[in-house]
């Protein structure tokens, strides 16, 4: 009997919808204190959001476009993908919404209460009555659905409230009133205690006062979720205008893209419901019904609200990044640099350094230019401002901004103004290519000598996500590390790929091509009996050549171990070609970012940090940027990173097989080991500071 040929592969949105699951289920874990439960469920409805108008989104154009693909993981076509992700998210949402409903009202053992109409007391209720009198129906601006009065357009999660009218002459009309604009969203109670309620509470309670000359018979709370999948590059042909011009159309384009998810709050409205439906051109599969709240955006402001000391367990343990203890940061670091290569392991350490690096480049007289890639940068940005500075002081400033980073446009857009406007060379990267390599190179002229540093990055230069995101920042003196990272900054500036590489791995002509001859070589090596040996760190893999050369190594003998945080498109089983692959997810307090790999064991082993997961889009439709350690400390710094991360058996999860993950707990007397709180504490240690859970 022939083998099932998607035997060993995952569909990629439902491994997706399997990774977000397990950010559910540290919402779900109680050992998490409450409010960073909470969070664990903004998160998921965030992911999701976006997931439902990226992912979603370009299956529900190519249905609409007739465009039946089938998936070559799974075998489905695309509506059978479609359908599968609405079922999935379906089974998930009641687990959502019993996890809301149960923080909730664990919350209020430590005097944190959430109001809506039902629970309110009568001192509460007159007291929200007289605010929304003063404060909120004199802003509101409702609608009336009737031949005169056609459907408004909805904005992509923005909070509404449908109410079903009864005209004095017996007909029934729709009323929509939008929740948002002016209102701050978490409103809080007069009491003692945290008391809040939400906006669209409070309008749907008088509802009743926004339609005096109308009877309100029935109501509910909903939002809408817009498709986000805009393409750029046919954008191109479609404009004659610069490339920033056309991002700025593009993402004005997307705010008015088709309806492809309804949120309401669950009760009696089926007739909202139908109304809703028809007029959003969405079916039933497409509607999805909450608890309480629709949104869940609010939380942050709740953490502003819990701020004193009596609160504070509610929030994990405040752990700081801390300066590394292999540099001097009081000292100029260019020197230092030149003597031995510097790896930052964020948020364990502080990106200061980093950035610290930048201004004193952008002052140094030496340094004569400064070349970056620019994916997502903080919106108050201390390295944009180096960059700025160092251009206005007449140093060569190359930036290169890509415009399509998705949901930070219009950031990029306003920061490749202010860059243009300083003297920055500004270029936004090669068509059809993004460009999401973390690369800087700073070239110094002292006398007759030219001297380099250079960086590579797995994560963003990006102050704000580097105290919550896991990654890596490899910074160097070496001369021919330099020269490929000039390499891949002139021909960006020329509108071309590298082709070749002596070092650096450089997608998409080099970076894939490397990495399977090097997994190629473990196999070959299997082969001969002897220890052949494959570690990779990732967020996600579903680049199908990749996946078919681990299965084959595998299938060889080759020891495989992998883990990967987000989507998995690789199926590992006890038996099989994929007996030798372990892969495990860790989902924790921070995200996990980084990317590292590894071919070999011994003396023949090789160690690179990349920005690029194991994906089609950064294998084949980015430009990233993977390096070699050549620093034997360094390499030890990031083997030590995997075999911790292999060890948790706190925040991990197993994959044992068909996409399922099981979380890993202490076995045989094992000590618990959470592996981000270990290296947290190891930074601690070793910046000669006390680690605060150990105070």
């Amino acid at each position: 009997m022939a083998e099932n040929k998607y035997k060993y592969f995952i569909n990629r949105d439902l491994s997706w919808l399997k990774f977000n699951l397990r950010v559910l289920e540290e919402a779900e874990d109680t050992a998490n204190p409450l409010w960073e439960r909470l969070n664990f469920i903004a998160i998921y409805h965030s992911n999701l959001t976006e997931f439902l108008r990226v992912r979603v989104g370009s299956l529900y154009d190519r249905t609409l476009l007739k465009k039946d693909e089938i998936d070559v993981r799974s075998g489905m076509t695309t509506k059978e993908q479609l359908d599968a992700v609405n079922k999935e998210i379906k089974k998930i949402t009641p687990r959502k919404n019993a996890v809301l409903l149960d923080v909730l009202s664990e919350l209020e053992n430590h005097g944190v209460y959430y109001r809506s109409g039902k629970h309110l007391t009568k001192y509460e209720e007159r007291f929200l009555e007289r605010y929304f009198e003063r404060n909120v129906l004199p802003l509101l601006s409702p609608h009336i659905i009737d031949k005169h009065h056609p459907f408004p357009f909805l904005q992509n999660d923005v909070v509404y409230i449908a109410v079903m009218l009864k005209t004095k002459s017996g007909n029934t009309r729709l009323g929509i009133i939008p929740a948002s604009g002016y209102f701050e969203r978490l409103l809080l109670l007069p009491s003692k205690y945290i008391k809040f309620t939400l906006i669209e509470n409070l309008i749907y309670l008088f509802a009743a006062r926004v339609f005096p000359k109308h009877k309100v018979i029935d109501k509910t709370i909903f939002s809408v979720t817009r498709n986000a999948d805009i393409d750029a590059d046919e954008a191109f042909f479609e404009y004659d205008m610069s490339y920033r011009d056309i991002m700025e159309i593009m993402v004005k384009k997307r705010t008015k893209l088709e309806p492809i998810r309804l949120d309401m709050i669950r009760n009696d409205s089926s007739a909202i419901k139908k109304q809703l439906l028809k007029h959003l051109n969405l079916d039933a599969s497409q509607c999805f019904f909450n608890e309480i709240p629709v949104m869940l955006n609010f939380v942050g402001d709740l953490k502003d609200a819990l701020q004193e000391e009596k609160y504070s367990h509610l929030f994990y343990t405040p752990l700081k990044p801390q300066p590394s203890a292999f540099i001097d940061d009081t000292k100029p670091l260019i020197p230092q640099i030149k003597r031995k290569d510097l790896l930052l392991s964020y948020p364990y350490q502080d990106i200061k350094t980093y950035v610290h690096l930048l201004e004193e480049a952008a002052q140094n007289r030496a340094v004569v230019s400064i070349k970056i890639t620019l994916y997502r940068v903080a919106r108050n940005s201390r390295i944009v401002d180096a960059l700025i500075r160092a251009a206005e002081s007449g140093k060569e400033v190359i930036a290169v901004v890509e415009l399509r980073a998705r949901f930070d446009e219009e950031n990029n857009i306003d920061w490749s103004k202010r860059l243009q406007e300083s003297g920055v060379s500004v270029i936004y990267g090669i068509e059809k290519y993004k460009v999401h390599s973390k690369l800087m190179v700073i070239t110094i002229k002292e006398r007759n000598d030219v001297s380099f540093i250079t960086q590579v990055g797995t994560g963003n230069y990006n102050e704000t996500t580097a105290r919550l995101y896991t990654d890596l920042s490899y910074i160097t003196a070496d001369t021919d590390i330099a020269i490929n990272a000039q390499d891949v900054f002139k021909n960006l500036c020329m509108g071309s790929l590298v082709e070749t590489s002596d070092l650096l791995m450089v997608s998409p002509l080099t970076l894939k091509q490397e990495v399977l001859r090097l997994i190629e070589k473990e196999s070959e090596i299997a082969k001969t009996g002897k220890p052949a040996r494959l570690m990779f760190k990732l967020n996600s893999i579903s680049d199908m050549d990749i996946i078919q050369a681990l299965i084959d190594a595998s299938d060889a003998g080759v020891k495989i171990s992998m883990i990967v945080r987000g989507i998995c498109c690789l199926n590992v089983e006890e038996k099989g070609k994929t007996r030798n692959i372990e892969i495990k997810s860790i989902v924790g307090r921070l995200l996990e970012h980084a990317r590292i790999y590894v071919f070999g064991e011994g003396k023949r082993q090789k160690v690179y940090i990349s920005s690029a997961d194991f994906m089609s889009r950064n294998t084949e439709r980015r430009v990233e940027v993977g390096v070699p350690i050549l620093d034997e400390k360094i390499k030890k710094q990031l083997l030590g990173i995997i075999d911790m991360e292999l060890k948790d058996n706190v925040k991990a999860r197993q994959q044992v097989g068909g996409g399922v993950y099981e979380k890993l707990t202490p076995k045989n007397g094992e000590k618990p080991l959470n592996s981000q709180i270990e290296q947290y504490r190891a930074a601690y240690e070793q910046a000669g500071s006390t680690f605060p859970e150990d105070a």
